[in-house]
């Protein structure tokens, strides 16, 4: 079956540049106000969405996504509104792949037949779920793909050669590669590192390769692009709606437009590789 993931990954590859990835944190800084955040996401250059379910205890994440989805959950955000919130960004936006990215504790909670038969209702397309390994793959990930979801693993430095066909194995829509070993929002990656880890990737699989952690601005985002197939872009995002709320973290009339304005940028210097690589 082919998803919108993989038409979003073909329509770029005929098009000779890689796609940009943004993560928003649903529910922050509320609800209505990431509503219109990630309807603006799609015109500013965005071309799949990674939707953050808030969690008490996210240990993958950095201070700067720890805190948007502490502002998300004090707002009341739960898997029940992360699903609605997504279902109403279908009603005007039926082509930009969603993929959900958390923790498996609110989807076990929140029961898995459940949540599966909801988030394809609600119009996701792929999962990111960093807590669970290959060795748990009957807990979520092949229920997902037999339910039509993607399930999309992460791959970091440290995954080597013995590793990677087990991260893969049931890996679908595309791999995630971690540029650095750490937390999210760490410092900027070796970009030539980088360029091999994709390249040793690739001789794995024929999936597209997505490169995160450390993407700051345009400059960053351009020189990751001319080596892998997808930019993801995440805390740079978080930091900017951060940076517009008021002094009660509540949302501004700025709020909204600071999130899109740096993904325009973003996507100004992922669309700039295509022309560097070519040179």
């Amino acid at each position: 079956m082919t998803t919108r993931i993989d038409q979003r990954f073909a329509a770029l590859k005929s098009e000779g540049r890689s796609a940009l990835v943004t993560f928003v944190m649903c529910g922050d800084p509320d609800m209505a106000t990431s509503l219109e955040i990630l309807r603006a996401l799609p015109k500013s250059g965005a071309d799949i969405i990674e939707v953050g379910m808030p969690f008490t205890d996210p240990m993958a994440d950095g201070p700067s996504i720890q805190a948007a989805g502490l502002r998300a959950l004090k707002n009341g955000a739960t898997l029940k509104s992360t699903l609605a919130t997504v279902a109403e960004f279908r009603k005007t936006e039926a082509d930009t792949p969603i993929v959900l990215m958390g923790y498996y504790n609110p989807i076990y909670v929140y029961g898995v037949d459940r949540f599966l038969v909801d988030a394809k209702a609600a119009g996701v397309d792929g999962l990111i779920v960093v807590d669970l390994p290959p060795e748990e793959d009957s807990e979520l990930c092949l229920p997902a793909l037999k339910a039509g979801l993607s399930f999309i693993r992460l791959a970091t430095p440290t995954t080597d050669d013995k590793r990677l066909p087990a991260v893969l194995a049931n890996t679908s829509g595309f791999v995630y590669y971690v540029s650095i070993t750490g937390i999210t929002g760490a410092a900027i990656p070796d970009y030539s590192k980088v360029a091999h880890a994709v390249e040793r990737i690739k001789r794995h699989t024929n999936l597209p390769v997505a490169v995160g952690f450390g993407v700051k601005n345009a400059q960053s985002a351009q020189e990751i692009a001319v080596h892998a197939d997808a930019v993801v872009v995440g805390t740079a995002l978080i930091d900017a709606l951060r940076r517009s709320l008021d002094e009660n973290d509540k949302a501004t009339a700025t709020t909204v437009s600071a999130v899109a304005d740096m993904v325009k940028d973003i996507a100004a210097g992922v669309q700039s590789a295509r022309s560097k690589a070519s040179k």
